[in-house]
């Protein structure tokens, strides 16, 4: 199964021997498929299909109505061996085709798809080992402006995961995130009643906030510092040995400085 091709919202965004940009080719996304793998599987130990195991690709139906975002090492040429970082984007019409968002197989997401503005669904995030930095983050973060301020989108959510099955290995995290970071009501996704795992899992006073966040995945902490919330209960994903959230980021409390920083590269290109 292919992924779609994008022309391209944004021109390429660099740092150094890195740049950050939408996949242009089937080989692009093949290449992303395959670090998936590597990442998803090989690391991560999520559980494989027959398919998945004969073609070493992380691939779904969602990724044929997708933009993919991908960081690209120059350094490794030009090719899809260069790609080193991913992130899937879905808009609504990518979702109407597949039928559904994906975060929908986990969670109640009707009030965020009743929401009048545009909506921008990220997952499938991932870095290959030997390129897990501040840098590449910040890359990817840059990249993802850039589609949001191209695409105008209102509202950003998605399934974030926490490694293991075990909820209760992950009390203080999951009730850290519950009582800080709930989102709004209007905008709250809640997990489907047959998976829905209380994240409440301590009272609030028995949590330690500053222990508690750095326990968290960097992905997860980086969607707080955009003043990201979560949804109302996690979901076991024994498929990926994972424990997921829902996470909602409104771009209007995104940070200015990635606005600032496409809106100056955007103005040298014109010049």
């Amino acid at each position: 199964m292919a992924g779609a091709v994008s022309t391209g919202a944004f021109p390429e965004l660099t740092a150094g021997n890195l740049g950050v940009r939408l996949a242009l080719s089937g080989a692009d996304i093949d290449a992303v498929q395959a670090l998936r793998y590597r990442v998803f599987y090989g690391e991560l130990g999520a559980r494989q299909s027959a398919e998945t195991r004969a073609t070493q690709r992380d691939r779904d139906l969602f990724d044929a109505v997708a933009d993919h975002l991908v960081v690209v090492d120059h350094s490794l040429g030009d090719g899809a061996d260069s790609v080193v970082g991913t992130y899937r984007l879905i808009r609504r019409d990518g979702a109407r085709r597949a039928g559904q968002f994906y975060s929908a197989g986990e969670y109640d997401i009707s009030r965020i798809e009743a929401h009048p503005g545009a909506i921008l669904e990220l997952g499938r995030s991932c870095v290959d080992a030997g390129y897990r930095n501040r840098a590449v983050m910040q890359l990817l973060w840059r990249g993802i402006a850039a589609y949001v301020f191209h695409h105008q989108i209102d509202l950003m959510f998605g399934c974030a995961s926490l490694p293991g099955t075990d909820p209760d290995a992950l009390a203080e995290e999951l009730s850290y995130l519950y009582y800080h970071h709930l989102a709004p009501p209007e905008i709250r996704p809640r997990a489907l009643a047959s998976r829905y795992v209380p994240m409440q899992r301590l009272d609030r006073a028995a949590i330690h906030p500053p222990s508690a966040l750095n326990r968290l995945p960097p992905l997860i902490k980086g969607y707080l510092r955009l003043g990201g919330f979560v949804g109302d209960g996690a979901v076991i994903d024994a498929d990926f040995n994972t424990i997921d959230v829902a996470v909602v980021v409104q771009t209007d409390l995104v940070t200015e400085k990635y606005y600032r920083h496409y809106e100056r590269q955007t103005r040298e290109i014109a010049d």
